[in-house]
C-alpha cells in the first residue's frame, strides 16, 4: 500500500459526470465529520506522530486541510466572479512547518473546517451547470474547471482522512 496515496492519486484528466456532482458535494459536506472521527480520542503524542515515515504529523495534516480548502473555496469564488482568473499557489510544505501548524490544538482547525465546509456547500448548492464549467488558471495545471476542482477537493478530504485512519489502524489506536 502506498502510504502517500492511500486512496490512489487524483486523476485531473477524468471528466466529472453531471450525475456525480451531488455525490461530490455530499463528500465536501461530510468531510468535517470524517476528520473529527479520524482524530477522536488521540492524545498529543499520537497527534504528533507522522502518518508515514518522512510525512506530516497528524496535527499538521489536520491544520493543512483548512489551509488547502480555504484556498480552494477562494478559487471557486474568484472563478465565479472573474473570467478565468489566475490564482496564486502556496507552498503547502512551508505552511505545514509554521508554528501554528506544528503546535496548535487540532480543535482550532476542526472548527474552521466545520464553518468553511458549511459555507462551501451553501455556495456549491446554488451553482448551475454553466457555473461548474467556469475555470481558473493555475500556474502549474493550466485551466482548471470548477467541476474538476470539486472532484479534487472531495478526493482531498478522503485522501487526508485516510492518512490518519490508516495510521490509526497500523498503530492499533482504537
Amino acid at each position: 500500500m502506498d502510504l502517500s496515496y492511500p486512496i490512489g492519486k487524483f486523476d485531473f484528466k477524468a471528466a466529472v459526470a453531471l450525475d456525480r456532482r451531488a455525490q461530490l458535494i455530499a463528500e465536501i459536506a461530510d468531510a468535517p465529520a470524517r476528520f473529527r472521527d479520524a482524530v477522536r480520542g488521540l492524545d498529543d503524542r499520537q497527534l504528533n506522530t507522522p502518518y508515514r515515515p518522512g510525512g506530516w504529523t497528524v496535527r499538521q495534516v489536520i491544520h493543512h486541510v483548512p489551509d488547502s480548502h480555504m484556498n480552494s473555496y477562494i478559487r471557486f469564488r474568484l472563478a465565479l466572479t472573474e473570467d478565468s482568473p489566475s490564482i496564486k499557489p502556496y507552498d503547502q510544505s512551508k505552511w505545514a512547518e509554521l508554528h501554528d501548524a506544528t503546535t496548535a490544538p487540532v480543535e482550532v482547525s476542526l472548527k474552521l473546517i466545520d464553518g468553511l465546509h458549511q459555507r462551501w456547500v451553501a455556495l456549491l448548492g446554488g451553482l448551475s451547470d454553466a457555473d461548474f464549467a467556469r475555470t481558473f488558471r493555475h500556474p502549474e495545471l493550466g485551466l482548471v474547471r470548477l467541476d474538476t476542482n470539486l472532484a479534487l477537493y472531495a478526493w482531498h478530504g478522503k485522501h487526508h482522512a485516510a492518512h490518519i485512519t490508516g495510521l490509526r489502524d497500523r498503530m492499533g489506536w482504537k
